[in-house]
């Protein structure tokens, strides 16, 4: 197996000729997609992966300075694009990896077809009229927690980002992906998430787009979404009726309901006006 592959514990699966490629979030692995991923495996190419420092990837191959933007993740999924020589691909990302996805798709424009964001943010810092979710405040709040325990700063998250009608075992499988990250790289990642800033980078992008954008979302508020479909060219925004930052998770058949109906039946032609509710697409 490519190095590369093994790095980053690339996983193929399913028996289509379309690639489907799920980019995990902060604080979990490629095991959080395993919610949906069943749906898609009958007609699609499925392709999982953890980040280095997270899951199974090589620990060993984390390198602090690559890290410490999101631009060394992104240098992950082009990796792994170009080992695989991927073409024409779907690229689904929950979170920060929506705009890691965004980073590669401008880096490779070319060989992406679609982009799916799941609670994605340019920005999570207010900054004037800009509403991010947070204030500098917030954020070194979080620095400092994740810092001293890891473990006890994601326990008191988990139930906040959670659907707030969650199974109580689904709050539990997301704490469990949480520990499962080692907390220096979780940190490193946190700032790296946190400082970010790629709003002036949306205009760029020139691949159709889908936001999902959840209700009570405390990472990414509804004011995030609209920024981003607003200026993002083609894009589409779906306003989900799951609550909660981890719909894929604690909502999985909205979830890919939303994303079979962007990826079979829109995202063709220019989205600049529409702005959807959740189950849209099918009415087209």
């Amino acid at each position: 197996m490519h190095p590369i592959l093994i790095r980053n514990n690339v996983k193929i699966l399913g028996e289509g000729s379309q690639v489907l490629l799920f980019a995990h979030g902060f604080g979990c692995a490629q095991n959080s997609w395993k919610y949906i991923t069943d749906a898609f495996l009958g007609n699609y190419k499925v392709i999982l992966f953890d980040y280095v420092g997270a899951g199974d990837s090589d620990l060993s191959q984390y390198n602090q300075k690559k890290y410490a933007t999101l631009e060394g993740y992104a240098c992950d999924i082009i990796d792994i694009i170009q080992v695989l020589d991927l073409k024409n691909i779907i690229f689904i990302g929950h979170s920060v990896s929506s705009m890691i996805g965004m980073i590669a798709a401008l880096q490779l424009p070319d060989v992406f077809k679609k982009l799916v964001f799941i609670g994605p943010s340019p920005r999570y810092l207010n900054d004037g009229d800009y509403i991010g979710g947070f204030n500098t405040g917030d954020i070194e709040t979080i620095f400092t927690h994740i810092a001293q325990d890891y473990v006890a700063w994601s326990k008191q998250l988990v139930p906040r980002v959670m659907d707030s009608l969650c199974k109580p075992e689904l709050c539990d499988f997301l704490q469990e992906c949480f520990e499962a990250t080692e907390p220096s790289v979780a940190l490193a990642f946190a700032m790296a998430t946190f400082k970010a800033d790629y709003r002036d980078q949306l205009k760029n992008l020139e691949v159709p787009s889908l936001t999902l954008q959840c209700t009570d979302d405390e990472i990414t508020p509804k004011s995030v979404g609209e920024y981003i479909h607003k200026n993002t060219p083609d894009n589409f925004l779906v306003v989900m009726k799951a609550t909660g930052h981890f719909p894929h998770i604690s909502a999985p058949d909205e979830t890919i309901r939303e994303i079979k109906d962007f990826i079979e039946n829109a995202g063709t032609k220019s989205a600049s006006d529409h702005l959807y509710t959740s189950g849209d697409f099918a009415h087209q």
